[in-house]
């Protein structure tokens, strides 16, 4: 698995006060990397103005997968694509990379429910625009294969 792999990408530049007591990134960064990089994928390529648009994101749900540690200075590469396109919710793959040498940090999960944002903020069916933006953008890239 590689960055190439995510049609999405965002570097997260790690802090000195993101180590823990035990001298790596702490586990709640990577989090913030990935809400970072679904924050950005929304306003950038969405167009998502969330104190205008008629509709905005939420997260419902988030997972991820360690496989090895960051430590700072290290800046992180994100790569997010598209898994799942429902009614009214977008499914999101991340894969977290060490900028500096391509070691997988870990991988995550976001889902994210389309709501109103104004009225009952309650869910709502996905703007075709946003599902043609995902379908059109969002998939998985395949590698290269060498001849």
């Amino acid at each position: 698995m590689t960055i190439d792999e995510y049609p999405f990408r965002r570097l997260y530049p790690t802090r000195w006060n993101d180590n823990d007591m035990f001298g790596h990134v702490n586990n709640t960064i990577y989090y913030s990397a990935m809400d970072n990089a679904s924050t950005y994928w929304f306003r950038e390529q969405a167009g998502l103005d969330p104190f205008s648009s008629e509709w905005i994101a939420v997260l419902v749900s988030s997972s991820c997968r360690f496989v090895e540690s960051a430590v700072w200075p290290d800046v992180i590469d994100v790569g997010m694509r598209s898994k799942h396109l429902g009614n009214t919710s977008l499914s999101w793959e991340f894969g977290l990379f060490r900028q500096s040498d391509g070691a997988l940090l870990a991988t995550g999960e976001f889902v994210h429910v389309i709501i109103d944002r104004e009225g009952a903020r309650r869910p709502i069916p996905l703007p075709e625009s946003l599902r043609e933006l995902v379908t059109g953008t969002m998939v998985a890239q395949q590698p290269a294969v060498a001849d």
